[in-house]
Protein backbone atom coordinates (compact mmCIF):
# COMPACT_ATOMS: atom_id res chain seq x y z
CA UNK A 1 0.00 0.00 0.00
CA UNK A 2 1.44 3.13 -0.61
CA UNK A 3 2.21 5.49 1.65
CA UNK A 4 0.75 9.09 2.35
CA UNK A 5 2.49 12.24 3.09
CA UNK A 6 1.75 16.10 3.91
CA UNK A 7 1.57 18.18 1.05
CA UNK A 8 0.11 20.68 -1.76
CA UNK A 9 -2.31 19.07 -3.79
CA UNK A 10 -5.91 19.94 -6.06
CA UNK A 11 -9.07 20.15 -4.64
CA UNK A 12 -12.19 20.51 -6.80
CA UNK A 13 -15.68 21.78 -6.07
CA UNK A 14 -17.84 19.36 -7.99
CA UNK A 15 -20.62 21.82 -6.73
CA UNK A 16 -19.19 24.84 -9.00
CA UNK A 17 -17.81 22.98 -11.55
CA UNK A 18 -19.78 22.85 -14.77
CA UNK A 19 -17.65 20.41 -16.55
CA UNK A 20 -16.19 23.00 -19.29
CA UNK A 21 -12.65 21.24 -19.82
CA UNK A 22 -10.58 23.87 -19.73
CA UNK A 23 -8.34 22.37 -17.08
CA UNK A 24 -7.60 19.55 -18.46
CA UNK A 25 -5.16 20.40 -21.33
CA UNK A 26 -3.40 22.75 -18.70
CA UNK A 27 -2.34 20.02 -16.50
CA UNK A 28 0.87 18.52 -18.81
CA UNK A 29 0.73 15.37 -15.94
CA UNK A 30 -2.45 14.48 -17.31
CA UNK A 31 -4.32 14.31 -14.05
CA UNK A 32 -7.25 16.14 -14.97
CA UNK A 33 -10.14 14.19 -17.14
CA UNK A 34 -13.90 14.94 -17.46
CA UNK A 35 -16.05 12.09 -16.26
CA UNK A 36 -19.62 12.18 -15.65
CA UNK A 37 -19.53 15.95 -16.47
CA UNK A 38 -17.21 16.84 -13.84
CA UNK A 39 -13.64 17.70 -13.91
CA UNK A 40 -11.92 14.88 -11.69
CA UNK A 41 -8.75 14.00 -10.39
CA UNK A 42 -7.31 10.57 -12.16
CA UNK A 43 -4.83 9.48 -9.27
CA UNK A 44 -3.02 11.59 -6.53
CA UNK A 45 0.28 10.52 -7.61
CA UNK A 46 -0.43 12.06 -10.96
CA UNK A 47 -0.68 15.74 -9.36
CA UNK A 48 2.37 17.62 -8.59
CA UNK A 49 0.46 20.40 -6.70
CA UNK A 50 2.03 23.16 -8.53
CA UNK A 51 -1.34 24.39 -9.72
CA UNK A 52 -0.80 25.03 -13.63
CA UNK A 53 -4.97 24.12 -13.82
CA UNK A 54 -6.18 26.85 -11.00
CA UNK A 55 -6.30 30.17 -13.41
CA UNK A 56 -7.77 28.02 -16.34
CA UNK A 57 -11.00 27.20 -14.37
CA UNK A 58 -13.72 29.88 -15.08
CA UNK A 59 -15.78 29.07 -12.30
CA UNK A 60 -13.39 29.22 -9.54
CA UNK A 61 -13.99 24.95 -8.80
CA UNK A 62 -10.40 24.21 -8.54
CA UNK A 63 -8.18 25.22 -5.41
CA UNK A 64 -4.88 23.95 -3.61
CA UNK A 65 -5.22 22.62 -0.21
CA UNK A 66 -2.45 20.88 2.46
CA UNK A 67 -3.58 17.26 3.14
CA UNK A 68 -2.49 13.26 3.14
CA UNK A 69 -1.79 12.10 -0.54
CA UNK A 70 0.04 9.76 -2.05
CA UNK A 71 3.24 11.49 -3.67
CA UNK A 72 3.64 12.67 -6.73
CA UNK A 73 5.53 10.17 -8.73
CA UNK A 74 7.03 11.32 -12.22
CA UNK A 75 7.65 7.34 -13.54
CA UNK A 76 3.82 6.75 -13.12
CA UNK A 77 2.88 10.24 -15.02
CA UNK A 78 5.46 9.27 -17.76
CA UNK A 79 3.75 5.40 -18.19
CA UNK A 80 0.06 7.51 -17.66
CA UNK A 81 1.12 10.18 -20.57
CA UNK A 82 2.30 7.13 -22.88
CA UNK A 83 -1.12 5.25 -22.46
CA UNK A 84 -3.17 8.68 -23.07
CA UNK A 85 -0.92 9.13 -26.36
CA UNK A 86 -1.73 5.34 -27.75
CA UNK A 87 -5.57 5.78 -26.64
CA UNK A 88 -5.38 8.72 -28.87
CA UNK A 89 -3.47 7.40 -31.45
CA UNK A 90 -5.98 4.28 -31.20
CA UNK A 91 -8.72 6.28 -31.20
CA UNK A 92 -7.72 8.41 -34.49
CA UNK A 93 -6.92 4.95 -36.32
CA UNK A 94 -10.39 3.72 -35.68
CA UNK A 95 -12.05 6.97 -36.39
CA UNK A 96 -10.52 7.57 -39.66
CA UNK A 97 -11.35 3.81 -40.80
CA UNK A 98 -12.86 4.31 -44.64
CA UNK A 99 -16.57 3.00 -43.88
CA UNK A 100 -19.47 5.31 -45.79
CA UNK A 101 -19.83 6.58 -42.31
CA UNK A 102 -16.82 8.44 -42.01
CA UNK A 103 -15.18 8.71 -45.60
CA UNK A 104 -13.89 11.68 -46.09
CA UNK A 105 -15.54 13.83 -49.13
CA UNK A 106 -16.39 17.36 -50.11
CA UNK A 107 -20.05 17.49 -50.40
CA UNK A 108 -20.29 20.70 -52.92
CA UNK A 109 -16.86 21.94 -54.71
CA UNK A 110 -16.14 25.50 -53.21
CA UNK A 111 -15.15 27.28 -56.21
CA UNK A 112 -18.52 26.31 -58.05
CA UNK A 113 -20.82 28.91 -59.25
CA UNK A 114 -22.75 29.41 -56.27
CA UNK A 115 -25.64 31.53 -58.01
CA UNK A 116 -27.50 28.56 -59.09
CA UNK A 117 -27.26 26.99 -54.81
CA UNK A 118 -28.45 30.52 -53.71
CA UNK A 119 -31.60 29.83 -56.05
CA UNK A 120 -31.81 26.52 -54.62
CA UNK A 121 -34.59 25.66 -52.41
CA UNK A 122 -36.57 22.44 -51.07
CA UNK A 123 -40.07 23.77 -50.37
CA UNK A 124 -39.93 26.43 -48.21
CA UNK A 125 -36.65 25.66 -46.83
CA UNK A 126 -33.16 27.15 -47.92
CA UNK A 127 -30.48 25.43 -49.72
CA UNK A 128 -28.10 23.68 -47.40
CA UNK A 129 -24.81 24.76 -47.62
CA UNK A 130 -22.52 21.87 -45.45
CA UNK A 131 -19.72 21.24 -47.89
CA UNK A 132 -17.83 18.40 -46.11
CA UNK A 133 -18.38 15.16 -44.31
CA UNK A 134 -17.24 14.06 -41.71
CA UNK A 135 -18.14 17.40 -39.09
CA UNK A 136 -16.69 16.02 -36.09
CA UNK A 137 -13.58 17.36 -34.86
CA UNK A 138 -12.58 13.65 -33.83
CA UNK A 139 -13.60 12.05 -36.48
CA UNK A 140 -11.54 14.62 -39.46
CA UNK A 141 -8.24 13.83 -40.38
CA UNK A 142 -5.85 16.52 -40.82
CA UNK A 143 -5.40 15.22 -44.15
CA UNK A 144 -8.77 15.77 -45.22
CA UNK A 145 -8.70 17.55 -48.39
CA UNK A 146 -11.50 19.87 -47.58
CA UNK A 147 -8.99 21.40 -44.96
CA UNK A 148 -7.39 23.00 -47.45
CA UNK A 149 -9.62 26.30 -47.67
CA UNK A 150 -9.21 29.61 -46.69
CA UNK A 151 -12.10 29.71 -44.06
CA UNK A 152 -12.62 27.37 -41.22
CA UNK A 153 -16.12 26.97 -39.11
CA UNK A 154 -15.74 25.30 -35.65
CA UNK A 155 -19.19 24.75 -33.80
CA UNK A 156 -20.21 23.54 -30.48
CA UNK A 157 -22.95 21.11 -31.52
CA UNK A 158 -25.70 22.59 -30.06
CA UNK A 159 -25.03 25.68 -31.96
CA UNK A 160 -26.84 24.37 -35.25
CA UNK A 161 -29.55 23.33 -33.52
CA UNK A 162 -30.34 26.58 -31.26
CA UNK A 163 -29.60 28.94 -34.16
CA UNK A 164 -32.20 28.95 -36.77
CA UNK A 165 -30.22 31.07 -39.64
CA UNK A 166 -26.69 28.57 -39.25
CA UNK A 167 -26.30 27.17 -42.56
CA UNK A 168 -27.19 30.73 -44.42
CA UNK A 169 -25.24 32.71 -42.18
CA UNK A 170 -22.13 30.74 -40.82
CA UNK A 171 -21.30 27.99 -43.46
CA UNK A 172 -21.45 29.78 -47.66
CA UNK A 173 -18.18 28.43 -48.66
CA UNK A 174 -16.75 27.71 -45.54
CA UNK A 175 -15.75 24.27 -44.00
CA UNK A 176 -17.56 23.34 -40.69
CA UNK A 177 -15.95 21.40 -37.50
CA UNK A 178 -17.90 20.82 -34.78
CA UNK A 179 -17.90 18.90 -31.02
CA UNK A 180 -18.67 19.47 -27.58
CA UNK A 181 -15.61 20.65 -25.23
CA UNK A 182 -17.75 18.79 -22.03
CA UNK A 183 -18.69 15.85 -23.55
CA UNK A 184 -15.02 14.70 -25.82
CA UNK A 185 -12.12 14.80 -24.68
CA UNK A 186 -10.21 17.69 -24.75
CA UNK A 187 -7.12 16.66 -25.10
CA UNK A 188 -7.88 14.81 -28.02
CA UNK A 189 -9.16 18.00 -29.56
CA UNK A 190 -6.07 19.84 -28.55
CA UNK A 191 -4.27 17.62 -30.84
CA UNK A 192 -6.31 17.69 -33.44
CA UNK A 193 -6.80 20.96 -33.90
CA UNK A 194 -2.80 21.69 -33.35
CA UNK A 195 -2.78 19.33 -36.46
CA UNK A 196 -5.38 20.70 -38.56
CA UNK A 197 -3.46 24.23 -38.21
CA UNK A 198 -0.42 22.79 -38.75
CA UNK A 199 -1.23 21.17 -41.94
CA UNK A 200 -3.67 23.98 -43.22
CA UNK A 201 -3.48 27.53 -44.04
CA UNK A 202 -6.78 28.95 -43.42
CA UNK A 203 -7.11 33.28 -43.28
CA UNK A 204 -9.73 32.67 -40.62
CA UNK A 205 -11.73 30.79 -37.80
CA UNK A 206 -14.81 31.62 -36.76
CA UNK A 207 -15.54 29.61 -33.49
CA UNK A 208 -19.71 29.65 -32.65
CA UNK A 209 -20.56 28.16 -29.11
CA UNK A 210 -23.72 28.86 -27.08
CA UNK A 211 -24.23 31.23 -24.16
CA UNK A 212 -23.72 28.46 -21.36
CA UNK A 213 -20.34 28.12 -19.55
CA UNK A 214 -19.28 24.40 -20.63
CA UNK A 215 -18.88 25.95 -24.16
CA UNK A 216 -16.23 28.33 -23.10
CA UNK A 217 -14.07 25.68 -22.97
CA UNK A 218 -13.88 25.43 -27.31
CA UNK A 219 -12.66 28.93 -27.19
CA UNK A 220 -9.54 27.66 -25.14
CA UNK A 221 -9.05 24.65 -27.22
CA UNK A 222 -8.98 26.72 -30.27
CA UNK A 223 -6.57 29.67 -28.72
CA UNK A 224 -4.33 26.71 -27.28
CA UNK A 225 -4.11 24.43 -30.66
CA UNK A 226 -3.36 27.90 -33.01
CA UNK A 227 -0.63 28.88 -30.02
CA UNK A 228 1.06 25.68 -30.33
CA UNK A 229 0.64 25.21 -33.94
CA UNK A 230 2.32 28.40 -34.27
CA UNK A 231 -0.59 29.89 -36.62
CA UNK A 232 -1.72 32.84 -37.91
CA UNK A 233 -4.90 33.37 -38.81
CA UNK A 234 -7.85 36.05 -37.33
CA UNK A 235 -9.63 34.29 -35.06
CA UNK A 236 -13.33 35.12 -34.97
CA UNK A 237 -16.06 34.30 -32.17
CA UNK A 238 -19.60 34.17 -32.59
CA UNK A 239 -22.32 32.88 -29.12
CA UNK A 240 -25.83 32.18 -29.78
CA UNK A 241 -28.15 32.61 -26.72
CA UNK A 242 -30.31 30.23 -25.48
CA UNK A 243 -33.28 32.27 -27.56
CA UNK A 244 -31.41 31.36 -30.80
CA UNK A 245 -30.23 34.99 -31.74
CA UNK A 246 -26.75 36.00 -31.52
CA UNK A 247 -25.20 38.11 -28.30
Amino acid sequence: MTETLKRKIIHIDEDLCDGCGQCVPACAEGALQIIDGKAKLVDEIYCDGLGDCLGECPQGAITMEEREAKPFDEKAVEEHLDRLKERNESEHHAHHSATPCTASQQIRQVEEDNSQVEDEVQGDRPAPRLENWPIQIKLVSPEASFLQCEHIVIAADCVPFAYPDFHEQFLKGKTLLIGCPKLDDPELYLDRLTEIFKKTNPQTVTVAIMEVPCCSGMINLVERAKENAMADFTLHQEIVKIDGSLR
